[in-house]
Parts: structure tokens; C-alpha cells; sequence
């Protein structure tokens, strides 16, 4: 039986897969509050054209805008792959309460900072489809290198 990390996880995922068909990093998130999605965002720096627009940032408003406030606080967020500093920063600044993510990012992640860009208080919890996750994203980038 699937928990509930795993399938919040896999809404992540999907996300990311929308993201993939725009052919833009598949990375997705969302944010749950009280075992409910309340923003859910992929990226979109594409067709955009905003580097700022990581699945994360849109998430964040996405769930903000629900809730009507700045603070998530209560919340998790779900990602597939693990946060940029940018992201950690803005999941600080939004005090969400947990970040769960599946895939590392070796590259850009943002536990290469010390200290953490994470708020203090704020939980979090890697691995969760780690393997599924990091797949999506060395898929995207093996075809572009083709």
C-alpha cells in the first residue's frame, strides 16, 4: 500500500511529466496542507522565459494564493527533484514546515549551502522515489545531448 509521502510524491511527478511535454526540465511540486493539495506548479522557465519559474516558486504562489497569506506554514512541499538555493529560499521566506524531495541534485541542490536555506524550523526528508525522479530528469538531458 502506497503512503502518503508516495502518493503526494507521484502528484509531484505528475507535474513533472507536464513539464516534459512542454519540454522544459521535468521537475513538479506540490504543496499539501492538512492531507490536501493546495498548489501544485512544474517548470516553466521556457515558455515563460523566467529563470525564476521553477516548479517550486509556482507551487508556492499557487498555495499562497489559495490560502490567502504569505506563511505556509502547516504545509509540505513535495519535489521531485531535490531544490535549487533560489527555491530553498523562497520555501524559507514562505515558512513552510516540511520539504520532501525525491531525486539529489549533485549540481545545483541546495544542500550544497551551509548553513541551510531552509527556514530553521523547517523539516526535511529526502529519497522518496528517488529513483523514479532522478530517472525523469537523466532521461530529458541524455536526449538533449543526443
Amino acid at each position: 500500500m502506497e503512503n502518503a509521502d508516495e502518493k503526494f510524491m507521484r502528484e509531484a511527478l505528475r507535474e513533472a511529466a507536464l513539464a516534459l511535454e512542454e519540454d522544459e526540465v521535468p521537475v513538479g511540486a506540490v504543496i499539501v496542507c492538512n492531507g490536501r493539495i493546495i498548489g501544485r506548479g512544474h517548470n516553466m522557465t521556457e515558455k515563460l522565459k523566467d529563470p525564476t519559474a521553477h516548479a517550486e516558486m509556482i507551487a508556492i504562489t499557487s498555495a499562497t494564493e489559495y490560502l490567502g497569506g504569505k506563511y505556509l506554514t502547516g504545509c509540505t512541499m513535495y519535489v521531485t527533484v531535490e531544490p535549487c538555493g533560489m527555491c530553498a529560499s523562497a520555501a524559507c521566506w514562505a515558512k513552510i514546515s516540511e520539504v520532501v524531495y525525491g531525486a539529489d541534485d549533485p549540481k545545483r541542490g541546495c544542500t550544497l549551502f551551509s548553513p541551510s536555506l531552509f527556514h530553521p524550523k523547517t523539516a526535511v526528508r529526502k529519497g522518496v522515489l528517488a529513483g523514479e525522479c532522478g530517472r525523469l530528469v537523466a532521461g530529458f538531458f541524455e536526449e538533449k545531448r543526443k
